[in-house]
């Protein structure tokens, strides 16, 4: 028989704290009035509890609103220089680091290129290392304050509790296998043992961010994928992201598209990302005899769209089949998930998707069945190429609300 666990009363003072701090992070400034009609949570709850934010400094009174016939109602939100965070984003040609306050605008920022160098573990962790204390020293924070350290990674992210290394890495496409990484990044870099490095899927965190705060926010079920060099995408079922039964769902551009077909970075043939990734549509430009410049992905995809635009035939084929494929790999996700939206991101989907997008939407359509295809709605992220380092920076931050503020 199972064991049920009883709950304490800290326990329920913890989850009162927890959904009256997300309901004033997502939907305040509100009044105290208005926090006990969207919670559900009595008056003398929602007095107590905001008493307790209060003190704790992670709110602060926003102004007031006249009441019906009484005394005007004061309005709470939470404060966003409370706290600080920070993203990382361990991308396909660099790492990007950014300070965020609370309320994820910008604070400070570091890069570093990838391209000489590759994905060699202990270079990712001294570009980390570095970033972490140039943000902190650039924008004079103290590292307590820091809630903690979200980091996006291509590839698998597994956590076991069972052992003590944390989160692992498995990112075949860049030759990491069992990378721990949340170890190796606690050993390196110098914060305050209490501060957290909390790690995850780089194609996830974006969605996270673009449900929260962009174009998938509202959505019950949703796909948002990431096209860079690589091809990722972030599952929503019930408003919520999926990882499957290893935290391994969402490798989209790793699924079969032509059987035999052109062979993939991770080893096999045919996967989607072969056909749409930056790296694998640059190759086929070169095969077609196009003049690829070596300035770098973003740089030479750019070029690929502007000889398009000048009519080269080569440059116009290509998009078009590219297009396709894409719209083909949509469709797949359409019949898969009947999501409402599917929201294309990554700084090679955003590059490409106002030009593609409306071919997409048409070989999505052919492709995929009728009816689902007809509800859902395909476009364009709206978070920018930041979107992987503000998704990093929601890891701790919703670990700071399912706490409801406390002290981890």
């Amino acid at each position: 028989m199972r064991e049920t666990k009883r709950r304490t009363v800290r326990d329920l003072r913890r989850a009162n704290r927890a959904v009256l701090l997300r309901e004033l992070y997502f939907h305040g400034p509100l009044s105290r009035q208005e926090l006990g009609g969207a919670t559900g949570l009595s008056s003398g709850t929602v007095s107590n509890v905001t008493a307790e934010l209060l003190a704790d400094g992670l709110l602060r009174e926003a102004g007031s609103v006249d009441s019906d016939g009484g005394r005007p109602r004061t309005l709470l939100e939470v404060d966003p220089g409370c706290r600080r965070l920070i993203g990382v984003d361990v991308g396909e040609t660099r790492v990007r680091v950014e300070l965020f306050d609370l309320s994820l605008a910008e604070l400070a920022r570091a890069e570093y290129a990838l391209c000489d160098q590759g994905h060699d573990v202990e270079r990712v962790a001294a570009h980390i290392r570095r970033g972490v204390a140039e943000v902190l020293g650039g924008a004079r924070t103290d590292p307590c304050a820091l809630l903690g350290v979200g980091v996006g990674v291509p590839g698998i992210v597994a956590h076991d509790p069972a052992r003590a290394q944390g989160a692992v890495v498995h990112a075949q496409t860049i030759g990491w296998d069992a990378v721990p990484l949340e170890a190796l990044l606690r050993a390196a870099v110098a914060l305050p043992p209490e501060v957290p490095f909390l790690v995850g899927n780089g194609a996830r965190t974006l969605g996270q961010a673009e449900l929260w705060f962009g174009a998938g926010r509202g959505a019950g079920d949703a796909v948002i994928a990431l096209l860079g060099s690589g091809v990722g995408a972030c599952i929503v079922t019930d408003g919520v992201t999926y990882g499957g039964a290893g935290s391994g769902a969402g490798e989209w551009g790793h699924t079969t598209l032509h059987v035999g077909g052109r062979r993939c970075r991770c080893g096999a043939r045919g996967c989607l990302e072969a056909y749409v990734g930056a790296g694998a549509l640059l190759e086929r430009w070169a095969e077609a005899g196009g003049a690829v410049p070596e300035a770098g992905q973003e740089v030479a995809l750019a070029a690929l769209l502007a000889a398009a635009e000048k009519g080269d035939a080569d440059a116009l084929a290509l998009l078009a089949e590219t297009a396709e494929y894409l719209g083909a790999g949509i469709a797949d996700l359409i019949n898969l998930f009947n999501p409402e939206r599917i929201i294309l991101g990554g700084w090679a989907g955003l590059l490409l998707g106002p030009h593609l997008l409306p071919a997409v939407r048409e070989a999505a359509g052919a492709y995929a069945l009728r009816h689902p295809a007809g509800r859902a709605g395909i476009e364009l992220g709206r978070l920018g190429v930041d979107a992987v380092t503000v998704g990093a920076a929601t890891l701790p931050l919703a670990d700071f609300l399912d706490r409801g503020g406390a002290a981890a």
